[in-house]
């Protein structure tokens, strides 16, 4: 355990406890705890919580150069902050926590509605007293949210939170709306061809999601796209890599090997093949959501109702864009779906994602130096723009990239 004393080369600093549940969530702390580099006030500490989908943390976090503290001595020790994207065990820890949402929108309402009142329809994590309160008390020091909108929802459905809440924006959202010049540069980098197109395949995780039903579509997109002047990607979500194990994973999808169809492994950033896009077919997770910020025309899936957030991005998106059908050819789908869009078809689904478009990082950094009663470095918020991404061809290997 790193701790206070003698032994330490730089000393007197404030500690800042970063708990990783997922890689999901440790993508998303990752445009957080990176405000803090290059300030000697404070301490950085890393710690990986238990979660049924926490496989794989680990290594990601090693990949970053990053150690860890196991979980027990997390909660043994004192910090000054601690910064986490879930709920599973943050109230154990003694130190003020401040819980940051993830994905666009909050898109699933609470899947255990046994808690509830009668009568109480169930709500998304971030609006949940059952996440925000423990024995009826605020669990965090402050919760972030991307929109306005956002608020309203909180002061409905848990009101003892609003005190706590801040609107920060989405870094997602400024990463791509700053990406978005750069979308040429991206293709070459990913080996977009003269003439060629990309299509992108994301999938969120759960049975209602694409990859729970790829057996629907992944036959047309092998039979149908890859050598008629198409590239194709599937973006799955890191749970299912977690939940189900890579080589799992792998061998489910054998058949794209040599069909020219990339698998992106869970690690990778999938920010700059979004917009690298011409075609997105998604489904009700976050980067379809995401993608209507880009140039791309949106399919979706045939997907869920009922387990979809009434309000959230994904519920208007469902209403505004067309779904494939297994009836037509699926090239034929795609060439309609461009002809058919419309001048602004997705501008009030974009619009739901942040009320605050590129300011994430500078009311995030507030935010986290206020609650340590530091004061902010005197300069802006250093952000480094999206990396050129490696070429597909890395990732439509024979082990489809999932060993790299």
């Amino acid at each position: 355990m790193i701790e206070q004393g003698q032994w330490l080369t730089v000393s007197d600093c404030k500690r800042v406890l970063v708990v990783v549940h997922t890689v999901t969530f440790a993508q998303r702390l990752r445009e957080v705890f990176g405000l803090l580099e290059a300030d000697l006030r404070i301490q950085v500490i890393f710690t990986v919580a238990p979660h049924a989908f926490g496989s794989g943390v680990p290594q990601y976090l090693r990949s970053l150069g990053i150690s860890t503290v196991p979980w027990e001595e997390a909660l043994r020790a004192e910090f000054d902050l601690a910064l986490a994207a879930g709920s599973r065990g943050v109230h154990e820890l003694r130190a003020p926590v401040v819980r940051i949402s993830h994905g666009a929108g909050h898109i699933k309402p609470q899947s255990d509605a046994s808690s509830l009142p009668p009568g109480v329809e169930p709500v998304p994590g971030m609006m949940s007293p059952q996440q925000l309160l423990h024995e009826g008390r605020m669990r965090p020091g402050a919760v972030v949210y991307a929109h306005e909108r956002d608020l309203t929802e909180l002061a409905r459905s848990c009101p003892e939170a609003l005190p706590a809440a801040h609107v920060v924006g989405d870094p997602c959202v400024d990463r791509i709306l700053a990406g978005l010049p750069r979308r040429e540069q991206y293709r070459r980098a990913l080996g977009i061809g003269p003439g060629e197109r990309l299509v992108i395949i994301p999938s969120t995780w759960g049975p209602t999601s694409t990859f729970g039903r790829l057996d629907a579509l992944l036959p047309q997109l092998m039979s149908q796209l890859p050598g008629r002047g198409y590239r194709v990607a599937l973006l799955i979500h890191p749970n299912v890599f977690a939940g189900h194990g890579p080589w799992q994973v792998q061998s489910w999808l054998a058949g794209c090997r040599g069909r020219g169809i990339a698998v992106l492994p869970p690690e990778a950033d999938w920010l700059a093949p979004l917009i690298a896009a011409d075609w997105v077919i998604g489904d009700h997770g976050s980067l379809t959501a995401y993608a209507t910020l880009t140039e791309a025309t949106l399919l979706l899936t045939p997907g869920p109702r009922r387990q979809i957030s009434a309000s959230s991005p994904a519920a208007l998106l469902a209403a505004v864009t067309p779904v494939v059908s297994p009836a037509y050819p699926l090239e034929e789908q795609l060439s309609y779906a461009a002809r058919e869009r419309r001048p602004g078809q997705y501008e009030q689904v974009a619009a739901l994602l942040s009320s605050a478009p590129g300011e994430f990082h500078r009311r995030m950094r507030a935010v986290v130096y206020r609650l340590l009663d530091l004061g902010e470095p005197a300069h802006a918020p250093v952000v480094s723009p999206l990396p050129l991404p490696p070429a597909l061809d890395r990732w439509e290997a024979t082990d489809l990239g999932l060993a790299q």
